[in-house]
This record gives structure tokens, C-alpha cells and sequence, in this order.
């Protein structure tokens, strides 16, 4: 078909929201390696409103949408010649190294413009 596959889009989210925190300061993967916080995608959506193609030059944005004491929500647009082409949304739900509900950390809801 020519088209970009649809899974693919939830990956460049994910690039999106890895950038989002690194223009933070922060390293997702320090959380993870060093504090042992993980936030697992809890719920996605996508909505396509153009396809794209396989060698399309596109641009992802990322923003931080809602924050709560142990939960994010991220909303994203993806473009085309400036033109928003899909919008999507993840749920993040902060967890433990044994997959139970963890506060955020201070540093993170700091970094992040939440109050300490």
C-alpha cells in the first residue's frame, strides 16, 4: 500500500515523549535504570486524519496534557508540510520495579512544572 503502518505511530509517540523529558532534563532511561520507576502505557489512542507514506518527512510533537500524583497523560500531533495529519494520547501510570502504583518522584513532578 505505500502507507505508513499504523503501530508505527504509537513508536513516534513514544520517540516524542522520550524527547519531551530529555528537553526537561531528565533521562527516561536513568529513571528506570537508577530509581527503578517505570510508567507503562495504561491507554493509547490514535486518531489518523491523513495517511502517510513510507519516505514522508514528518515532525512529532509531544506535551504534557494532565499530571496527577502517580500518573502522566501525553497528547501528540504528527505533521506534514505543517499540515496535522494524526493526533494520539497515552496514559502512563507511575509503577515500581514490582508493578505496583508508585507516587511520582519530587525531581520528576519538578521537572516536569508541578509543585513540590
Amino acid at each position: 500500500m505505500g502507507v505508513v503502518y499504523y503501530s508505527n505511530y504509537l513508536v513516534w509517540f513514544e520517540m516524542a515523549r522520550t524527547e519531551y523529558f530529555r528537553s526537561r532534563g531528565m533521562v527516561y532511561k536513568q529513571l528506570e535504570d537508577k530509581e527503578k520507576i517505570y510508567l507503562p502505557v495504561a491507554e493509547s489512542q490514535c486518531r489518523y486524519k491523513a495517511s502517510l507514506g513510507y519516505d514522508d518527512v514528518v515532525e512529532v510533537t509531544a506535551r504534557l496534557t494532565d499530571m496527577g500524583n502517580s500518573r502522566l497523560t501525553f497528547g501528540y500531533e504528527v505533521r506534514k508540510d505543517g499540515k496535522v495529519t494524526t493526533t494520539g494520547m497515552t496514559k502512563h501510570a507511575f509503577i515500581d520495579a514490582k508493578g505496583k502504583p508508585v507516587s511520582m518522584p519530587e525531581k520528576v513532578k519538578k521537572a516536569l512544572g508541578g509543585t513540590t
